[in-house]
């Protein structure tokens, strides 16, 4: 995989003094193109041998190009606020808008391949980190980004050279660590694990490039001449068409027996009943969310359900039990311009709680596949495919320890049509009924497949949903907390 990258590959100085004017009047024009059409993103990651080359790189393209429109974020030990966030947050925030260009100096590829490298980890867990970025990629993809990997090669001698050579110029001595002569003599490791992890990330649309770091002048203008090519071959293409599912659409039942329709909406509570079982739970809630283990646990929870099954009153009788210190909650509505420039699920990672604090999200990241489903706001591939991103990103919530409840609240059509006709006639009700909720109502069957097929795709082992007969609003309030109180219990 690297032997064209060990061929000794250099550049005459007259070539490069000729070549680079033309190359840096291209490469702004393109980058300016791409900053009015703000068509796509563009993600340079910078990886490979230390020594090769790869911060120079980094300074020669802000060189050349635009500085105030390129973000560049170097890998680096985590901080205290990252560290209560999944290890890919600390990418997630940084990624560009449409028309600006992120470059990731060591990317999400080199934690584990150096855990690999130094014997950390195996092979299982490389082999589970390089498919992680592999779908995470293809989402960055398929959302229109155009994504760029360097790796920045040198032969072991090449390497040896290098980092002497350094040491013996007094201006670029500082370049050169103890950890830099560490990795060297993990060379032979290092070169292993790099290959196995390249073999199994150069995909169609995200491919490795690989460059030959020696020379300092082949090296800037190969990886230059590239980010221009693959610049104007997208600005000066068509327009990315939306890809047809490879797979077919969820299907209709064929006996017309649905998920929702199975729930016993008959389920009710008394009101004396009600109100020892509210204070029973709100209570049981605010102790556990003192429990000094819980300084450590972030929760999510998402409210999804039909308009009108009392998602809002349900929110409010788990916010009454909790210190108002400690929680957030999220009303998600349209899209902003900021949001509509960077991938779906960006407004949702932004909005990851710290430990010891619960986020409380009134609908979610499955707006995607339900009203985006419905309404035609997104194409056939894009709802397709967040299934599985959304399986991957709360699987990453779970996984780094967050306690994660999802709730769908179901109401039949006539006390939907009950509530709505309430909400009407009650002055401090009326802004709850929008013109939009009418709509809805009649394209009930369709949002009622789009959440059950959400429910089949979604409701995972460690991300399952919890569906509740919300006909009657006490019975329903009470379930909500019992199931939170459980969930939490069953973290600490």
């Amino acid at each position: 995989m690297f032997e064209s990258a060990e061929l000794g590959h250099t550049i005459e100085k007259d070539v490069y003094e000729r070549e680079l004017p033309r190359l840096r009047e291209a490469l702004l024009e393109a980058q300016y193109q791409l900053l009015d059409s703000a068509k796509f993103p563009l993600l340079i990651l910078v990886n490979g041998v230390d020594g090769a080359g790869k911060g120079e790189t980094v300074n020669l393209l802000k060189e050349w190009m635009d500085p105030r429109h390129i973000a560049t974020h170097a890998l680096s030990e985590p901080t205290k606020e990252e560290r209560q966030h999944p290890p890919m947050w600390h990418f997630w925030r940084d990624l560009p808008p449409r028309g600006k260009t992120g470059i990731f100096f060591g990317s999400w590829y080199s934690l584990p391949i150096l855990a690999r490298a130094y014997g950390e980890t195996g092979n299982a867990a490389l082999d589970q980190a390089m498919e992680q970025n592999v779908r995470f990629e293809k989402m960055l993809t398929d959302e229109g980004a155009l994504v760029l990997k360097f790796w920045f090669h040198l032969s072991k001698k090449r390497q040896k050279e290098r980092l002497k050579t350094l040491e013996k110029d007094p201006k670029a001595r500082w370049r050169v660590t103890e950890r830099d002569w560490e990795h060297y003599k993990l060379y032979d490791r290092f070169y292993k694990v790099s290959e196995r992890a390249l073999r199994q990330t150069g995909t169609a649309d995200a491919p490795w490039i690989v460059i030959e770091g020696a020379d300092a002048r082949y090296r800037g203008l190969t990886a230059g001449r590239i980010v221009l090519e693959a610049l104007r071959r997208r600005l000066d293409g068509k327009a990315l068409l939306p890809r047809a599912p490879a797979a077919p659409l969820p299907p209709e039942t064929l006996d017309n027996r649905q998920l929702l329709r199975a729930l016993d909406l008959t389920q009710s509570l008394a009101k004396d009943k009600y109100d020892d079982q509210l204070e029973k739970w709100q209570g049981r809630l605010n102790l556990l969310t003192r429990h000094k283990r819980f300084r450590k646990l972030p929760v999510l929870v998402a409210f999804e359900g039909v308009d009108a099954a009392g998602k809002g009153g349900a929110i409010r009788r788990v916010t009454g039990a909790l210190d108002a210190r400690q929680y957030e909650v999220h009303a998600i509505a349209a899209p902003s311009d900021e949001e509509l420039a960077r991938p779906y699920l960006w407004r949702f990672w932004r909005r990851l709680p710290r430990h010891g604090r619960i986020a409380i999200f009134d609908r979610s990241w499955y707006g995607r596949v339900l009203v985006e489903r419905v309404e035609g706001l997104c194409a056939e591939y894009d709802w397709m495919r967040a299934y599985g991103e959304i399986n991957d990103f709360e699987e990453q919530l779970v996984r780094h320890g967050a306690v994660l409840v999802k709730f769908w609240l179901q109401i039949s059509p006539e006390e939907q049509l009950r509530r709505f006709k309430e909400r009407k006639d009650i002055g401090y009700k009326r802004y709850k009924l929008t013109p939009e909720d009418w709509r809805n109502r009649d394209k009930w069957q369709a949002y009622e497949k789009a959440a059950c097929d959400m429910i089949d795709r979604t409701g995972t082992e460690i991300a399952p949903w919890t569906l509740i007969a919300a006909e009657d609003k006490r019975h329903a309030r009470i379930e909500i907390l019992k199931t939170l109180c459980a969930r939490v219990a069953e973290a600490l």
